[in-house]
């Protein structure tokens, strides 16, 4: 699929000043053409007269990380497992080496300057601990958690100084204890917070599936209410993306959209062409 000027056209009236949350991490960040791709896509959102806001995970790096200083990587109900050991690899990967480098990578374009801001900034978000569910009963996987109340008076500010905000999700709770966030679900708040027209989130396969590994069973679009009966039979690892989208549409999100960040482009194709690319989630 490419992108046309004509077809975008009626999409560039349409999304004029309008807010776009976009998940970033995992596989959509593993080569430098996909970083840099991503980065232009970014800029060109802003220049297109929109207000990207980022969210980024780092789920491979911390798990490189994590192995190179020896603390194993865990992984239950499709959330990682977070000591005090593992949180303060967490916060150093999350925040001084995946957020600065999507910074850096969005400033390399020579557009509008990218800002790197963690949960903890200005209050930004509070994190509520969230435990792992195992056959309908909760575990405990240490610090994790929500997004519970939301300030997004710092990423209004930036945005509209010209800035496009890149968030780490790392945050604390009442008590101060920091807390992994998970990219997908804290993506979600923000964008309800921040009273977004669109959550675009990048993940590593086509969109939602009917009959998984099924790839003629791509679905293009459903409703809230046929993804809720869907939630409890997906994959571990889509229940975070998938619930994110629908916690954003039923929040007030007009529309949250599950893309390939692996195919170039994949955000501009899913905002700008009529046929879009994924799988959307509306109210």
């Amino acid at each position: 699929m490419t992108l046309s000027f004509l077809e975008a056209v009626p999409f560039l009236a349409e999304f004029a000043g309008a807010t776009i949350v976009v998940k970033y991490g995992g596989h959509a960040m593993t080569s430098p053409e996909l970083r840099s791709g991503f980065a232009a896509d970014m800029v060109a959102l802003h220049r297109a007269g929109l207000r990207p806001v980022v969210v980024h995970g780092g789920g491979p790096q911390i798990s490189a990380m994590l192995d190179r200083v020896g603390i194993a990587s865990e992984f239950t109900g499709g959330l990682r497992v977070t000591s005090p050991e593992a949180m303060e690899i967490v916060r150093m990967v999350l925040i001084g080496q995946v957020g600065s480098d999507v910074v850096a990578e969005i400033n390399k374009q020579g557009g509008p300057t990218a800002v790197g801001l963690s949960g903890a900034d200005g209050g930004l978000l509070t994190a509520v601990r969230r435990p792992a569910y195992v056959d309908g009963l909760p575990v405990d996987i240490g610090q994790v958690g929500d997004a519970g109340a939301v300030d997004p008076s710092i990423v209004t500010t930036l945005l509209d100084a010209g800035h496009i905000p890149v968030i780490s999700t790392v945050a604390p709770d009442a008590d101060g204890s920091p807390h992994n966030l998970n990219a997908d679900t804290a993506a979600a708040a923000v964008a309800i917070a921040l009273g977004a027209r669109k959550l675009i989130v990048l993940t590593d396969v086509a969109g939602l599936y009917a009959d998984w590994p099924d790839t003629d069973s791509l679905i293009s679009r459903l409703s809230a209410e046929e993804l809720a009966k869907l939630l409890p039979d997906l994959s571990a690892g889509m229940v975070p993306k998938m619930e994110a989208c629908l916690r954003a549409v039923q929040g007030g999100v007009p529309a949250a959209h599950v893309v390939d960040g692996r195919v170039p482009h994949s955000t501009l194709l899913e905002i700008f062409t009529h046929d879009g690319f994924g799988t959307m989630v509306t109210p």
